[in-house]
Protein backbone atom coordinates (compact mmCIF):
# COMPACT_ATOMS: atom_id res chain seq x y z
CA UNK A 1 0.00 0.00 0.00
CA UNK A 2 1.38 3.66 -1.07
CA UNK A 3 -0.19 5.66 1.62
CA UNK A 4 1.90 8.89 1.25
CA UNK A 5 4.30 10.80 -1.46
CA UNK A 6 6.63 13.06 -0.99
CA UNK A 7 7.98 14.69 -4.37
CA UNK A 8 8.77 17.18 -6.71
CA UNK A 9 5.16 18.45 -8.77
CA UNK A 10 6.06 17.89 -12.33
CA UNK A 11 2.77 17.95 -13.94
CA UNK A 12 -0.84 18.89 -12.93
CA UNK A 13 -3.80 18.70 -15.48
CA UNK A 14 -6.81 18.46 -13.14
CA UNK A 15 -7.70 15.62 -11.87
CA UNK A 16 -4.05 14.70 -13.22
CA UNK A 17 -0.83 14.78 -11.41
CA UNK A 18 2.56 13.58 -11.34
CA UNK A 19 5.20 13.48 -8.85
CA UNK A 20 8.59 12.99 -8.84
CA UNK A 21 9.93 10.94 -5.89
CA UNK A 22 13.77 10.16 -6.53
CA UNK A 23 13.10 9.87 -10.35
CA UNK A 24 10.24 7.47 -9.99
CA UNK A 25 7.26 9.33 -11.48
CA UNK A 26 4.34 9.15 -9.69
CA UNK A 27 0.60 9.13 -11.72
CA UNK A 28 -2.14 10.29 -9.31
CA UNK A 29 -5.78 11.49 -9.50
CA UNK A 30 -6.36 14.21 -7.08
CA UNK A 31 -9.24 15.93 -5.70
CA UNK A 32 -10.01 19.30 -6.47
CA UNK A 33 -9.61 20.83 -3.21
CA UNK A 34 -6.13 18.99 -3.33
CA UNK A 35 -5.65 21.13 -6.32
CA UNK A 36 -6.11 24.46 -4.53
CA UNK A 37 -3.53 23.71 -1.82
CA UNK A 38 -0.73 22.95 -5.03
CA UNK A 39 2.21 24.78 -5.12
CA UNK A 40 4.09 25.43 -8.43
CA UNK A 41 5.36 23.42 -10.31
CA UNK A 42 8.98 21.97 -9.51
CA UNK A 43 8.59 22.42 -5.89
CA UNK A 44 8.12 20.07 -3.22
CA UNK A 45 4.69 18.35 -2.62
CA UNK A 46 3.18 15.84 0.54
CA UNK A 47 0.29 14.09 -0.91
CA UNK A 48 -1.38 11.42 1.14
CA UNK A 49 -2.59 8.43 -0.85
CA UNK A 50 -5.40 5.65 -1.41
CA UNK A 51 -3.83 2.92 -3.67
CA UNK A 52 -7.06 0.67 -5.85
CA UNK A 53 -6.57 -1.91 -7.67
CA UNK A 54 -8.79 -3.34 -10.38
CA UNK A 55 -8.42 -5.50 -13.08
CA UNK A 56 -7.86 -3.19 -15.71
CA UNK A 57 -5.91 -0.53 -13.79
CA UNK A 58 -3.66 0.41 -10.95
CA UNK A 59 -4.90 4.08 -9.81
CA UNK A 60 -3.28 6.31 -7.17
CA UNK A 61 -5.66 8.88 -4.80
CA UNK A 62 -4.17 11.66 -3.49
CA UNK A 63 -4.80 14.00 -1.01
CA UNK A 64 -3.72 17.53 0.95
CA UNK A 65 -5.23 16.27 4.12
CA UNK A 66 -5.78 12.91 6.25
CA UNK A 67 -9.18 14.10 6.98
CA UNK A 68 -9.71 14.27 3.26
CA UNK A 69 -8.27 11.08 2.84
CA UNK A 70 -10.05 9.74 5.38
CA UNK A 71 -13.93 10.77 4.35
CA UNK A 72 -12.64 9.36 0.32
CA UNK A 73 -12.07 5.54 2.34
CA UNK A 74 -15.35 5.79 4.45
CA UNK A 75 -17.60 6.89 1.56
CA UNK A 76 -15.97 3.63 -1.11
CA UNK A 77 -18.18 1.64 2.00
CA UNK A 78 -20.92 2.73 0.86
CA UNK A 79 -23.20 0.71 -1.12
CA UNK A 80 -22.87 2.32 -5.04
CA UNK A 81 -19.98 4.45 -4.48
CA UNK A 82 -17.24 3.60 -6.73
CA UNK A 83 -13.92 5.99 -6.49
CA UNK A 84 -14.77 8.04 -9.52
CA UNK A 85 -17.90 9.22 -7.54
CA UNK A 86 -16.36 9.31 -3.86
CA UNK A 87 -13.90 11.67 -5.58
CA UNK A 88 -16.38 13.81 -7.10
CA UNK A 89 -17.95 14.25 -3.58
CA UNK A 90 -14.60 15.34 -1.66
CA UNK A 91 -13.72 17.58 -4.46
CA UNK A 92 -17.04 19.18 -4.48
CA UNK A 93 -17.14 19.88 -0.97
CA UNK A 94 -15.04 20.04 2.08
CA UNK A 95 -15.27 17.38 4.85
CA UNK A 96 -17.29 19.81 6.97
CA UNK A 97 -20.14 20.91 4.42
CA UNK A 98 -20.20 17.07 3.76
CA UNK A 99 -20.51 16.19 7.07
CA UNK A 100 -23.01 19.62 7.97
CA UNK A 101 -25.51 18.05 4.86
CA UNK A 102 -25.83 14.73 5.91
CA UNK A 103 -26.63 15.96 9.80
CA UNK A 104 -28.98 18.10 7.99
CA UNK A 105 -30.29 15.04 6.24
CA UNK A 106 -29.70 17.06 3.45
CA UNK A 107 -31.05 15.15 0.22
CA UNK A 108 -31.45 18.67 -2.09
CA UNK A 109 -27.92 19.67 -1.32
CA UNK A 110 -26.35 16.44 -2.19
CA UNK A 111 -27.71 15.57 -5.14
CA UNK A 112 -26.59 18.58 -6.59
CA UNK A 113 -23.12 16.53 -6.98
CA UNK A 114 -22.32 15.12 -9.83
CA UNK A 115 -23.18 11.63 -10.09
CA UNK A 116 -25.55 11.78 -7.19
CA UNK A 117 -29.02 10.78 -7.43
CA UNK A 118 -32.16 11.06 -4.93
CA UNK A 119 -31.28 7.42 -3.48
CA UNK A 120 -27.42 7.45 -3.62
CA UNK A 121 -28.15 10.89 -1.20
CA UNK A 122 -30.45 8.99 0.84
CA UNK A 123 -28.20 6.40 1.24
CA UNK A 124 -25.21 8.45 2.43
CA UNK A 125 -27.19 10.23 5.11
CA UNK A 126 -28.28 6.86 6.16
CA UNK A 127 -24.64 4.95 5.84
CA UNK A 128 -22.36 8.22 6.95
CA UNK A 129 -24.44 9.31 9.78
CA UNK A 130 -22.19 7.26 12.59
CA UNK A 131 -19.00 7.05 9.49
CA UNK A 132 -18.23 10.66 9.08
CA UNK A 133 -14.55 11.47 9.80
CA UNK A 134 -13.24 14.54 12.92
CA UNK A 135 -13.87 18.15 11.49
CA UNK A 136 -11.33 19.35 10.06
CA UNK A 137 -10.07 22.69 11.30
CA UNK A 138 -8.32 23.52 8.67
CA UNK A 139 -10.66 22.69 6.03
CA UNK A 140 -11.88 26.07 5.49
CA UNK A 141 -10.63 26.41 2.00
CA UNK A 142 -15.11 27.11 1.04
CA UNK A 143 -13.95 30.09 2.42
CA UNK A 144 -11.13 31.77 0.32
CA UNK A 145 -11.52 34.40 -1.93
CA UNK A 146 -12.43 33.04 -5.70
CA UNK A 147 -10.98 36.60 -7.12
CA UNK A 148 -7.52 35.03 -7.37
CA UNK A 149 -6.42 36.10 -11.12
CA UNK A 150 -3.42 34.98 -13.51
CA UNK A 151 -2.26 35.50 -17.04
CA UNK A 152 -5.11 33.02 -18.83
CA UNK A 153 -4.10 31.35 -21.85
CA UNK A 154 -6.80 30.58 -24.25
CA UNK A 155 -6.44 26.38 -23.34
CA UNK A 156 -6.83 27.61 -19.38
CA UNK A 157 -11.30 27.29 -20.08
CA UNK A 158 -10.93 23.67 -21.87
CA UNK A 159 -8.72 22.19 -18.94
CA UNK A 160 -11.43 23.60 -16.48
CA UNK A 161 -13.97 21.85 -18.49
CA UNK A 162 -12.21 18.37 -18.80
CA UNK A 163 -11.73 18.65 -14.98
CA UNK A 164 -15.19 19.40 -14.93
CA UNK A 165 -16.10 16.02 -17.31
CA UNK A 166 -13.84 13.85 -14.86
CA UNK A 167 -15.61 14.39 -12.37
CA UNK A 168 -18.64 13.30 -13.62
CA UNK A 169 -20.38 16.43 -15.26
CA UNK A 170 -21.87 16.23 -18.05
CA UNK A 171 -20.57 17.80 -21.45
CA UNK A 172 -23.26 21.05 -21.67
CA UNK A 173 -23.49 21.18 -17.80
CA UNK A 174 -19.79 21.55 -17.67
CA UNK A 175 -19.55 24.10 -20.83
CA UNK A 176 -22.19 26.06 -19.38
CA UNK A 177 -20.41 26.33 -15.64
CA UNK A 178 -16.89 27.22 -16.94
CA UNK A 179 -18.16 29.88 -20.01
CA UNK A 180 -19.69 32.29 -17.39
CA UNK A 181 -16.69 32.88 -16.14
CA UNK A 182 -14.33 32.92 -19.88
CA UNK A 183 -12.47 36.34 -20.28
CA UNK A 184 -12.36 37.25 -16.00
CA UNK A 185 -8.44 35.77 -15.88
CA UNK A 186 -8.87 33.39 -13.65
CA UNK A 187 -6.72 30.20 -12.55
CA UNK A 188 -7.60 27.36 -13.71
CA UNK A 189 -8.49 25.61 -10.32
CA UNK A 190 -10.56 28.95 -9.22
CA UNK A 191 -12.82 28.17 -12.10
CA UNK A 192 -12.98 24.86 -11.32
CA UNK A 193 -13.96 25.86 -7.49
CA UNK A 194 -16.46 28.58 -8.83
CA UNK A 195 -18.34 25.99 -10.65
CA UNK A 196 -18.46 23.69 -7.93
CA UNK A 197 -19.71 25.99 -5.61
CA UNK A 198 -22.43 27.50 -8.32
CA UNK A 199 -23.61 23.86 -8.58
CA UNK A 200 -24.15 23.53 -4.98
CA UNK A 201 -25.86 26.55 -4.45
Amino acid sequence: MIGMLRGKLIYRQAPDLMVDVHGVGYEVQASMTTFYDLPELNQEVTLHTHFIVREDAQILYAFSSVVERELFRTLLKVNGVGPKMALAIVSGMTVNEFAERVRAGDVAGLTRLPGVGKKTAERLIIEMRDRLPKADANAAADSKPMTERLPLPVDLEEEAENALLALGYKPTEASRMISRQAGQGLSVEVMIRNALKDSLS
